[in-house]
């Protein structure tokens, strides 16, 4: 195998730039994630405030003292540094900031590990980041990873290579996976990591780089789908333990103490982050899991004592029974005129009437969602982040989820509203394909241009008030919401 080193060499502009002019504008696009890389690690950063925002065209001490700063920040700066920068922050939602970055690091003639790792991590988060929604909800090919990074890698050609066989093979095993413990019983992550560290230089050349992106995302979204679904039956069994008078339980298998506060366990699980924020290894990620995993079976012994003991008791239903998720206990959203959905179905809608996939309302979709999340039993393993609506299906993100099954507020009523305007568009795209009917595509593209417009306002006031990660997360589900409605379009 020859292991040589391959350094690609990204896209050229379409027509010539002067190279020194060019170079300038990438250390413009990428100097704002350095500064906040210094502020994070509490680096001396020797430019003065007044002096951050870089001019269009500098003089040539400026230019020198930029890039000799950037390439002092390449050798501090980290893979999980630069992860958990961009994952709790705007700066991951810009798409030349982060291309640049790319291209700053490939074009390096000589690569070290650390480079090699950032490069890995920043393909993905690119990836993620472009990814048109409609195949975020299918089985992901390398003619789409391709088609995604062609303004990052120029034309590749999406042929396997032979050497990248064990992250095919990988790749097909997940689809079998119907539960976190299941998952963690393999090396998926190890056996990754040692394909990546085995190709040398040959990890850069690009079939190879797309090779690592499919299997990096699909990984990565796997664990995450099925992380969820362990989350949303946490919640849900706090919620049964807590109906039928439970306050505390032992939570030993989560390496917690005995005669833990319910109200403990619902915190736990309402801000558990992705074990993907620090410098992460196999052990790191499946310990985290694990503790995930170990929660939900004391969460899960509790509920089989308290249910021996209703039984015990002659009680005619168990804690589980008594707290089926009811209507009452939905969120009702308002239209997108502002008015109360349920009110405004009520008025319109003759009692009983079904309407067809393609002719939801707001207000049934919002609950078919919700449906969805939190009334399938979860302890079936599935992935609770996909949901199915007509015809449609719909792939949610983690905080897509969390919005409609643990938290309030402005922002989660946000982002519940996103999710809902994408899958009307989407619904009725599926619909208008069967039927050949196109108004209902009509009047859900209409409301979703409304939402669109709302919600990258509600971007620009979590951005004013500082609240980065509402930011990130509104500006990625809008982003989402808009290519949909590009799909919808073209139709």
């Amino acid at each position: 195998m020859n292991k040589t080193t391959t350094t690609l060499n990204p896209p050229a502009p379409s027509r010539p730039e002067n190279p020194r002019l060019a170079q300038w504008k990438e250390a413009r696009e990428v100097f704002p994630i350095y500064l906040a890389l210094a502020k994070q690690q509490e680096n001396d950063i020797p430019f003065p405030q007044a002096k951050r925002n870089l001019p269009e065209k500098p003089d040539t001490d400026l230019f020198t003292q930029v890039h000799e700063w950037l390439d002092a920040m390449d050798q501090k700066v980290m893979a999980h540094q630069l992860r958990h920068l961009l994952q709790m922050t705007t700066l991951n939602a810009s798409e030349n900031s982060l291309r640049a970055l790319i291209r700053r690091h490939l074009r390096k003639p000589k690569k070290s590990n650390p480079d090699r790792d950032k490069i890995d991590f920043l393909l993905v988060q690119y990836f993620a980041l472009c990814a048109p929604a409609k195949i975020y909800h299918k089985q992901i090919e390398l003619d789409d990873v391709a088609q995604v990074m062609q303004s990052v890698l120029g034309e590749v050609d999406p042929a396997p290579l032979d050497w990248c066989a064990p992250l095919e093979k990988m790749i097909l095993a997940l689809r079998a996976f119907r539960g976190l413990r299941e998952i963690l019983k393999t090396n998926f992550i190890e056996e990754g990591r040692k394909v990546k560290e085995g190709a040398g230089g040959m990890f850069y050349d690009p079939a190879a780089l797309l090779a690592f992106i499919r299997f990096n995302f699909l990984l990565r979204r796997t664990l995450i789908e099925l992380m969820h679904a362990d989350l949303i039956a946490i919640r849900s069994g706090v919620d049964q333990l807590q109906s039928a008078g439970v306050r505390t339980i032992d939570c030993h298998h989560a390496g917690l103490l005995g005669g833990e506060p319910l109200s403990k366990i619902r915190k736990i699980a309402d801000e558990w982050k992705q074990p993907f924020q620090k410098e992460y290894t196999e052990r790191t990620v499946s310990q985290a899991f694990e503790n995930l995993l170990g929660l939900r079976t004391d969460l899960e012994q509790a509920i089989q004592k308290a249910t021996a003991g209703f039984a015990t008791k002659g009680s005619p239903k168990g804690p589980a029974e008594a707290l089926k998720p009811t209507a009452s206990a939905k969120k009702v959203p308002s239209t997108p005129d502002g008015t109360n959905a349920k009110a405004k179905g009520a008025s319109e809608a003759p009692p009983g009437k079904s309407e067809p996939p393609g002719a939801l309302d707001f207000e049934n979709c919002m609950e078919q969602i919700w449906e969805q999340l939190i009334a399938t039993p979860p302890s079936r393993g599935r992935s609770m982040t996909t949901v199915k609506i007509g015809g449609a299906r719909i792939l949610m993100s983690s905080w897509e989820v969390t919005a409609f099954v643990s938290e309030d507020g402005p922002s989660a009523e946000d982002l519940r509203r996103a999710v809902v305007a994408r899958v009307l568009v989407a619904a009725a795209m599926e619909s208008a394909k069967e039927t050949g009917n196109a108004t209902s595509l009509d009047r859900a593209t209409s409301m979703a241009r409304v939402e669109v417009t709302r919600l990258q306002e509600r971007v620009d006031v979590a951005k004013q008030a500082k609240d980065t990660e509402a930011a990130v997360n509104l500006g990625i589900s809008t982003k989402r919401l808009l290519s949909t409605l590009d799909e919808a379009e073209k139709m």
